[in-house]
């Protein structure tokens, strides 16, 4: 049996899988374009999007929003799958690239890192000005049932609209995470206790309003037969970052995809962001160096998120993401999901999905034969 096909809206992914974003420059039109090409989501990242912008020291916002919009038309111009894009919420830029995503008619954009309030204010706002319709769908990134709900009655209240989809994140997955360090661990907020919590909340919406809100799982999926794991527990489809990494066509230098490939379990560490959050990496000398308190705190260029705090962090993680995905792990650190250590080789895209596939098919069959 075949991958069922993601229907979000009147848009339908032929596979049930979505390309995680993922910033710095990890996830831009290359890797996004391949991905949609093959019939699942590609997703470009807009976290520090406009890093090789010659003035994103200067103009932050132009220099990211510039960069955006060039990341999308050239997505687009590689192919007609489906495109979305991942802007975090903690953003300074937010309004600005949630605007600017939308103006480029990009399919999807996916907003965590904070719940996004008003995203369906600005969709609603650009349609007005510009007397045209946009069809941009709304993707909240959310880790709890309550959360989903919560949502859902803010955007019904303020802006009779429900999410278009909702992915639900787990604690095992890669970057920046939405738990409380002493929850990570914790059973009770794994993702398979989330996906059916989330389904059950989101559904008295569906039943009440008719309207389909898919659940996409993310954190910590990494084969076919976890796709259909998820699938099987009420997702509609699955979210998976670190896999994409280990593929030709990520944006990434092969440097920073080599760490993949090299890493041990061991490596994998949570360190404490410097804006505010708990965060999946692999372990280096930068992340030992800056525990021990051998970095100081440094003035911000950039201002890219709003809860980091320069004045008491010890880098600034906008750099050591850049040098990281330039492949300088001296000058930063790689972020990662908690099967990074099962990779062993690079893949192409094609590749990576036709595997995801045949193993899809093979836990069908599997199940049946039970």
């Amino acid at each position: 049996m075949a991958f069922p096909a993601l229907h979000i809206g009147d848009l339908t992914a032929r596979l049930p899988i979505v390309q995680g974003g993922m910033g710095v420059g990890i996830s831009l039109s290359g890797l996004a374009a391949a991905v949609a090409s093959q019939g699942a989501i590609g997703v470009i990242a807009g976290a520090m999007i406009g890093m090789k912008e010659p003035d994103v020291a200067q103009n932050p916002i132009e220099a990211n929003v510039r960069a955006l919009r060039n990341e999308i038309e050239k997505a687009k111009a590689m192919t007609s799958g489906i495109i979305g894009v991942n802007i975090m919420v903690a953003l300074t830029t937010f309004s600005q690239m949630v605007r600017q995503a939308i103006e480029s008619r990009v399919d999807l954009i996916f907003a965590g890192a904070g719940l996004p309030l008003d995203m369906p204010g600005q969709l609603r706002k650009l349609c007005e000005e510009k007397k045209e319709e946009f069809k941009t769908k709304l993707v909240p990134i959310i880790s709890s049932g309550r959360a989903a709900g919560v949502l859902a009655k803010k955007w019904l209240s303020r802006f009779s609209y429900l999410p278009d989809a909702f992915v639900v994140e787990g604690p095992k997955a890669g970057g920046h995470l939405g738990f409380k360090p002493e929850d990570i661990a914790d059973k009770g907020h794994a993702l398979e206790v989330l996906v059916p919590e989330v389904v059950e909340a989101v559904k008295p919406f569906e039943d009440k309003y008719g309207k389909n809100i898919p659940i996409i799982a993310a954190g910590g999926i990494y084969t076919g037969w976890d796709i259909k794991k998820f699938l099987d527990l009420g997702a509609s489809g699955v979210q998976m970052g670190t896999r994409f990494v280990a593929t030709n066509e990520c944006d990434a230098d092969m440097g920073f995809k080599q760490a993949y490939i090299d890493a041990k379990e061991d490596d994998i560490t949570i360190i404490s962001s410097p804006v505010g959050m708990p965060g999946r990496a692999l372990r280096n000398d930068f992340i030992e160096k800056s525990r021990q308190g051998l970095k100081k705190p440094f003035k911000c260029i950039f201002h890219c998120v709003s809860t980091c705090q320069q004045e008491k962090t010890p880098y600034c993680i906008a750099y050591a993401l850049m040098n990281a995905k330039r492949g300088n792990l001296k000058g930063g650190f790689a972020f990662c999901g908690a099967n990074v250590h099962r990779i062993d080789c690079i893949l192409s895209v094609k590749e990576l999905l036709h595997e995801l596939e045949a193993q899809y098919e093979e836990a069908v069959k599997e199940s049946g034969s039970k």
